[in-house]
């Protein structure tokens, strides 16, 4: 599969999703007893809170992912696994990698078998009503995400903050992380509060990019947002896009590195690895003289 989220894979889940779950599992009810993905800016009615619907969209759109990156892993005998568990990166049973692209295909991987780490935030984009229309019932769009209450995929900042902890925290677990990118994959642009916050993680080098696989989030694409300055976020316009920025991330091996130290420690680091014949080699003898006081 190599398409991009759009108004049809939101229907897909609901039709899906009606299959097992209750229509007061999936939709607001007004006080008319109208069924709605959001409340309408406009909607003055009693409100209440829809919860249920969070684990199905997560693992809809945790499969959806899976399936959109499956035939770049195939391409190079690699496997897309959702859910991928490995403790020394912290990624736990109960914090799983959402998606990962790994060597092989097992739930349980070694550090060294698993490229690249996908965190997916992403939710219902549009806003609809599912209506009755005879004896069938059938999903209307009443508009995108600027007509609704609803703060959907990247413009949540609580998902952004889980997003960029659970980042961190894989960064921090074990020197192994320091070459594995990191992408947040999302179906929304980002606010605006969050573009040099963005920029800073990924030149800082925790998290590689905040991708959107969504190309026409907003009906008219004014303020679509394509991509912010230093290319924290990016707008996937087309598969070839995405996969074009896949294949850039993965044909360097990068070195993520931290470290707080004085001018002289590090001018002496420098100065040692500087030694060195070529420059990977150098870079090599820096990150080898970062990480063994990193350990120490």
């Amino acid at each position: 599969m190599s398409r991009l989220w759009t108004k049809e894979k939101e229907i897909e889940f609901f039709k899906e999703s009606m299959k097992f779950a209750t229509k007061e599992k999936l939709f607001y009810v007004t006080n008319d007893n109208r069924y709605l993905a959001y409340w309408p800016h406009n909607y003055l009615g009693k409100k209440s809170t829809l919860q249920s619907r969070n684990s199905l969209i997560g693992n809809f759109t945790e499969k959806f992912s899976v399936d959109l990156l499956c035939n770049f892993a195939a391409k190079h005998d690699w496997f897309t696994v959702q859910g991928a568990i490995c403790e020394e990166l912290g990624l736990t049973k109960q914090s799983p990698a959402d998606v990962a692209i790994c060597k092989s295909k097992d739930l349980i991987q070694k550090s060294q078998n698993i490229l690249i780490i996908f965190e997916v935030k992403m939710s219902i984009v549009w806003n609809w009503e599912l209506k009755q229309f005879g004896d069938k019932e059938e999903l209307v769009c009443l508009g995108d995400y600027k007509s609704h209450q609803g703060n959907p995929g990247l413009l949540r900042s609580d998902s952004m903050l889980k997003a960029i902890g659970k980042s961190i925290n894989i960064r921090v677990s074990n020197i192994e992380a320091a070459h594995i990118p990191i992408i947040v994959l999302g179906n929304t642009p980002i606010t605006e509060s969050y573009y040099k916050k963005l920029d800073y993680l990924t030149k800082a080098g925790i998290i590689q990019g905040f991708w959107s696989v969504n190309h026409s989030p907003l009906d008219k694409n004014d303020s679509n947002l394509k991509k912010t300055r230093e290319l924290g976020f990016i707008r996937m316009d087309s598969y070839s896009e995405l996969e074009k920025n896949l294949e850039q991330l993965i044909s360097e091996q990068r070195e993520f590195f931290s470290s707080m130290k004085s001018k002289k420690e590090l001018g002496k680091i420098i100065e040692i690895a500087n030694r060195e014949v070529d420059t990977e080699k150098k870079a090599e003898k820096f990150l080898l003289l970062i990480k063994k006081k990193y350990e120490s």
